[in-house]
């Protein structure tokens, strides 16, 4: 996959590509995108796809990741409500936040008890907060192992990297 330079996103997934990414950093990764947790979040179960590749745009992407992503998006969603019990997910793509101009979709609990406050885009309140504030890296962990364990047992998405 090609990496684009000063793309922090690209060195993640360069990162994942060493092994040397936490499990909540690589919960499923197929060919043309890795399933992540938020590294800089206090809401458990804020989940990422990347594409693997650098692209700025959806409409930049080919026929295998097109096909793969729409499927995904709703095993992500699916494991992430039995995982959180939450009402529904918000599922989000912006690529503009300084070193991430990379295509990544952010499937986002909503739970039932969520403050009107924080809802809707005003969910992002719970993104880029305060280390003090940040999920432990044993809370993405237990969060995403459930994750994981449905996309696992559907589709078949482990194998397919």
């Amino acid at each position: 996959m090609s990496a684009m330079e000063g793309c922090h996103t690209c060195g993640l997934v360069v990162r994942r590509d060493r092994s040397e990414a936490q499990p909540w950093d690589q919960i499923l990764r197929t060919p043309g995108v890795d399933v992540v947790h938020a590294y800089n979040t206090s809401l458990p179960g804020w989940i990422v796809i990347v594409t693997r590749r650098h692209l700025a745009a959806i409409d930049e992407m080919n026929d295998a990741e097109e096909a793969e992503l729409g499927p995904l998006i709703r095993d992500v969603s699916v494991a992430l409500k039995r995982a959180v019990q939450c009402a529904k997910t918000y599922v989000m793509q912006f690529a503009e936040a300084e070193g991430h101009s990379h295509v990544h979709f952010h499937i986002v609990p909503r739970a039932e008890d969520l403050p009107p406050e924080n809802r809707s885009a005003k969910c992002f309140n719970y993104l880029g907060v305060d280390a003090s504030e940040q999920l432990s890296d044993e809370a993405m962990n237990e969060v995403t192992a459930t994750i994981r364990e449905h996309l696992v047992a559907t589709r078949a998405w482990v194998g397919r990297a």
